[in-house]
């Protein structure tokens, strides 16, 4: 959510636009204006949710960069807590929803998302972009996007190649991301398929990888 983003970006000082929302989003942290937009259309969102719902597990739905909950449970609040974000409780999402949603995210087990996962990729091929971002978070999105279409809407809008960009992961949505950056870095505990399509493998989070190798790019300029 750009949102929950929003406060780093703030610390960071950073005013180049951002990538959110798996790609759907493109936001101008000046004037918190989306610059792209991509939601997934209404009709194909509320078969997802249906499909989702029979099958046990609640969702999250995103509207007008807000959170939204049929009902609040332990999942749902964990999330909200996460993100440092409201969570809205609107009863039955089939009922309240009116506008096409940006993403929707079920949050369980991890072992029971991954079979979740299975089934809704072979019911949704080519109508859904369906990957999980964290082992518990399990997103849906528009087909049109992934982190990687959202970074070439950047690198077009900014004027920079694909040849000339360093891009990071760990989460399997973002395997596009790496895919379409010239040189793709994963760090050492990223999912396997991230791995697989990496240029190299650096250290992890709490050894501050991801720092080390922006270091040693820009010491190798200076």
């Amino acid at each position: 959510m750009y949102r929950s983003v929003r406060p780093y970006l703030i610390e960071a000082g950073i005013v180049d636009p951002v990538v959110c929302y798996q790609g759907a989003v493109v936001a101008d942290p000046r004037t918190s204006r989306f610059l792209l937009h991509e939601p997934i259309p209404l009709r194909l969102a509320r078969e997802a949710i249906e499909a989702v719902q029979d099958e046990g597990f609640g969702l999250n739905c995103y509207v007008d960069d807000e959170l939204y909950v049929a009902e609040e449970t332990p999942e749902a609040d964990r999330y909200a807590r996460f993100q440092h974000i409201p969570m809205h409780t609107v009863g039955p999402l089939l009922d309240w929803l009116t506008k096409p949603p940006t993403k929707l995210v079920t949050i369980g087990d991890p072992e029971q998302l991954d079979e979740l996962e299975r089934r809704m990729k072979g019911r949704f091929e080519g109508r859904l972009y369906i990957s999980k971002s964290l082992p518990e978070f399990l997103e849906f999105a528009s087909p049109k996007v992934t982190k990687g279409s959202g970074l070439a809407w950047v690198a077009e809008h900014e004027g920079f190649a694909a040849e000339r960009t360093v891009a990071f992961g760990d989460g399997e949505n973002d395997v596009e991301l790496l895919e379409w950056a010239g040189y793709g870095v994963a760090v050492e505990n990223a999912h396997s398929r991230v791995r697989e399509v990496a240029d190299w493998v650096c250290p992890p989070a709490d050894k501050e990888g991801v720092a080390q190798v922006l270091e040693a790019l820009l010491e190798s300029r200076s």
